[in-house]
């Protein structure tokens, strides 16, 4: 076995974003944030959303971590790892004397519990485990090892993400999942990060305190309060009121420039792998053919999109690989023109379609997961499909949870999606959503045996030009079959107060609240 040092081949590039946090010792300052999201369960083995995991990357620690706005793994609840020379089994040795903010104590033992746990209840989230962990072992209390299906090139970062953190087993059931603290034996989580929950009021705030058990670095402040708006106008009005510190996601567009001209705010801007995207279900008519699926991308004009709902605030993309991000490329522009209604009327009429007997489907998106822009979003592209004369376009909704639920039911034949990464890899924006166990999770339905392979293969395989040979490959092939419609890439936009120091956004999209203070 060798030993691997904790230096990590980044495979994504991206800017920094930040407030310089020099010069500022706040601590004891309550900061309050203010936000739209909303929180779905908090049980790293059930949330699968931006907004809870941000709240988990805060409570919970991994094996490793990202150091707040870096992109370089290092050491967390583990000081060192070994991996054997088939690549298939990664051994850490854990960091002595941790506890849980309840005094109980952290070891292998419980790393290996929180994992089969994820394992056994079949969640959202629980595919970043079992499609790569065949199983944990207990080597000694201080020591434990995963075992691999295949090797991952990248399985380092998956440690990263919440399915991965270790479960306090005394407070989370080992058989079912949990929706709110209050199901929690004790009523509250126990974790063992930077910060821990003292107080929780579902759609309303959460209250974290700075955890005086963490081993690591103490936050800069001594509370964070989270508030939730219900619209982005209520959530702009605290934040001109002075209610609150900062707003971070999702103020409209609109807010954004104006906030932007004032100087009594800030403005952070995060340029990082956050995209949107158009879904077909493969699976059924109408757009288990391909051809229909090209037509409607033909049809998509990305420009108008961005400056018409997001006031140029964005970027166009060309791949479901962001842009950055090594192996990208923009085999999207395949269809010239952006939009090309000439080829989308092509396309429509080589199987049968006219102007009188229209391409019909439903487009659906959630009103308040992405920001008040969604219902803009959808508007726009309608018009731009019917645009072509063959095509008739039904816009429909559901809130985040139904819309969800929707993917099982496939109810939804075409629907608008976004993706924050879970772990920084093309592997995440490809295998996700036409991998067929990946596809399936989020609604899509497509599945090819051919391009499964190749995913594995790319997993597998540790020479970093043959993966990207592969990446590139399928980017082309993506152009063809269009499972997914890649639209743009997004900025992520923090208005802060003046006084407000430690904002930190990066890459990773991980956001750490311990940097953050208030000048003196």
């Amino acid at each position: 076995m060798r030993v691997r040092k904790w230096a990590v081949l980044l495979l994504a590039a991206g800017c920094l974003a930040f407030i310089p946090t020099g010069g500022f010792a706040a601590a004891g300052d309550t900061i309050v944030y203010g936000t739209t999201e909303k929180v779905s369960d908090m049980d790293p083995a059930k949330a699968y959303d931006f907004h809870t995991w941000e709240i988990f990357y805060n409570v919970y620690q991994g094996l490793l971590s990202y150091p707040p706005g870096r992109t370089n793994l290092v050491p967390a609840l583990a000081e060192s790892w070994t991996v054997s020379k088939d690549g298939k089994e990664y051994t850490f040795k854990l960091r002595k004397g941790v506890k849980f903010t309840d005094g109980t104590a952290f070891d292998a033992g419980v790393v290996k519990w929180s994992i089969d746990r994820v394992a056994a209840l079949k969640s959202d989230p629980s595919w970043l485990v079992t499609d790569f962990v065949e199983r944990v072992d207990v080597v000694d209390p201080l020591r434990v090892k995963f075992v691999l299906k295949n090797p991952v090139s990248y399985f380092p970062s998956l440690l990263c993400s919440p399915p991965y953190y270790p479960l306090n087993p005394k407070v989370y059931p080992k058989d079912r999942l949990v929706r709110d603290p209050s199901e929690l034996k004790g009523g509250q989580l126990v974790g063992n990060g930077p910060y821990k929950v003292v107080a929780f009021k579902r759609d309303q705030e959460v209250v974290l305190e700075a955890n005086p058990l963490f081993y690591g670095t103490k936050p800069l402040n001594k509370r964070i309060v989270i508030r939730y708006f219900a619209d982005a106008t209520t959530m702009r009005l605290a934040l001109e009121k002075g209610e609150i510190d900062f707003a971070f996601k999702t103020l409209n567009p609109s807010d954004i420039r104006d906030l932007q001209k004032s100087k009594k705010f800030q403005v952070v801007v995060g340029q990082g792998p956050f995209i949107r995207y158009l879904c077909f279900r493969c699976e059924g008519r109408p757009f288990n053919d391909k051809v229909l699926r090209q037509a409607v991308a033909a049809a998509i004009a990305r420009k108008p999109i961005i400056d018409k709902v997001y006031l140029g605030q964005n970027a166009p993309l060309y791949s479901m690989v962001p842009m950055g991000m090594w192996t990208h490329t923009d085999d999207f522009k395949a269809y010239p023109g952006d939009p090309n209604l000439a080829l989308a009327r092509k396309l429509l009429k080589s199987k049968g379609y006219s102007e009188k007997n229209k391409l019909a489907f439903e487009l659906w998106y959630t009103p308040s997961h992405y920001g008040d822009s969604e219902v803009d979003l959808a508007a726009v592209m309608k018009g731009q499909m019917e645009a072509t004369g063959m095509m008739k376009v039904d816009v429909k909704s559901a809130e985040w949870a139904t819309f969800r639920d929707n993917y099982a039911g496939k109810v939804m034949t075409t629907y608008l999606l976004g993706w924050y990464p879970d772990y920084l890899d093309p592997d995440n924006y490809t295998a996700a959503f036409a991998g067929t166990e990946g596809s399936k999770g989020n609604g899509i339905f497509f599945s090819n045996p051919a391009w499964d392979r190749m995913f594995k293969q790319a997993q597998m395989e540790t020479d970093v030009n043959k993966r990207a040979a592969i990446y590139k490959k399928v980017q082309k092939m993506w152009a063809d079959e269009v499972p997914t419609a890649p639209i743009f890439q997004g900025n992520l936009y923090v208005i802060a107060q003046k006084g407000i120091r430690g904002i930190l956004l990066s890459p990773t999209l991980q956001f750490n609240y311990g940097p953050i203070s208030r000048a003196k």
